[in-house]
């Protein structure tokens, strides 16, 4: 580490993780986070209302923790960075207005960035500075995108999206259809690992129409449809096998598109990021298919796939690294901003 960088403090509070992440160069020093998850679980999803006023109560005291964990104080930080968008308008509105006046009361610079960069960028702190240019496959409960990343400081491309659910949201309401509680991903990722991932043929949304895009709303259709009819025949439902076999027919599609783009674009570099890319089969499908197309796989470890404050320091401190400039203190929360705005 040098101790010459900048110190960056970043904020994300897009929505039900208070998160705040301290880094010096590609260098994480501290990762705190607060999570509302439990005041959501008996709702069964994320309530904007509660993720907003835990966020609210938890910022100051996350904050708090992060400086000590990194060992620095606020008069140590040469710059903030915070989660401008995209993201649930009220919980981003509590950490933009943080770090405004963290940034206004002591006189530093303040980078209004966005979340989907941040997933992507947030692999440096483990594995280094990012090839140039990588694809990106970034899957959460709020987002499934592939994205062609020549440069995650200036330049990042949407390629495809989902057109209905996102891949985490499926997890969601499949575990919701099976009675395994909320969230869905980490309960649905051990299930599967006492299933048979080919004991039902479950669909896959848009896997040969020859776009980047998703579709999942129809397999999680798919999955409660299925359930149903074995209650209706009062027959028991497998649930480790409907958990493995829904599992893979995500998994298999998002490795499928990822993988075509890297083919079609000349792109030897996968980033899988996103709190989904925490999931064991996707990690394990996508490492077994790149090795045997020639691509190299990166992945962070499970915890900074997740909503958290050190994606947003790194992509700050990325941002200073390379000379841009800061946002201005009257920056907007933006909770549909676009991939190509990586800044406000």
């Amino acid at each position: 580490m040098i101790r010459d960088e900048p110190l960056v403090l970043g904020i994300e509070t897009s929505c039900d993780e208070t998160g705040v992440g301290i880094v010096r160069g590609h260098t994480l020093l501290a990762d705190a986070i607060a999570s509302s998850v439990d005041q959501h679980a008996r709702f069964g999803g994320v309530v904007p209302e509660v993720a907003s006023r835990a966020h609210l109560e938890a910022m100051a005291p996350t904050v708090e923790r992060a400086l000590a964990d990194a060992g620095v104080r606020f008069a140590d930080v040469d710059a903030f960075a915070v989660t401008a968008g995209p993201g649930l308008p009220g919980a981003l509105m509590v950490g933009v207005a943080a770090a405004k006046a963290y940034a206004l009361s002591l006189g530093k610079p303040l980078y209004g960035v966005n979340h989907l960069a941040a997933h992507v960028c947030v692999d440096q702190l483990e594995h280094g500075p990012l090839p140039k240019p990588c694809v990106a496959l970034l899957v959460s409960g709020g987002h499934s995108s592939i994205l062609l990343v020549p440069d995650v400081a200036a330049d990042v491309r949407s390629l495809g999206s989902t057109v209905d659910d996102a891949a985490g949201e499926a997890f969601d309401k499949v575990a919701r259809v099976l009675d395994l509680g909320f969230p869905g991903g980490p309960v649905i990722d051990r299930m599967a690992r006492e299933g048979d991932p080919a004991a039902i043929a479950f669909p896959r949304g848009k896997y040969k129409d020859g776009t980047y895009d998703f579709s999942f709303s129809g397999l999680k259709t798919a999955v409660a449809r299925w359930v149903e009819a074995k209650e209706r025949a009062g027959e028991p439902v497998p649930v480790a096998d409907v958990a493995a076999s829904f599992q893979e027919a995500v998994v298999d599609v998002l490795t499928q598109k990822a993988l075509k783009v890297c083919k079609d674009n000349g792109v030897h570099d996968l980033l899988i990021g996103g709190g989904v890319a925490a999931n064991s089969r996707l990690r394990a499908l996508a490492a077994e298919r790149c090795e045997a197309a020639g691509v190299r796989l990166r992945v962070p470890r499970p915890k900074l796939c997740t909503d958290n404050g050190a994606m947003v320091a790194a992509l700050g401190s990325e941002l200073v690294a390379t000379g841009r400039a800061p946002s201005a203190l009257d920056l907007p929360a933006d909770s549909s901003l676009p991939i190509e705005s990586i800044t406000l």
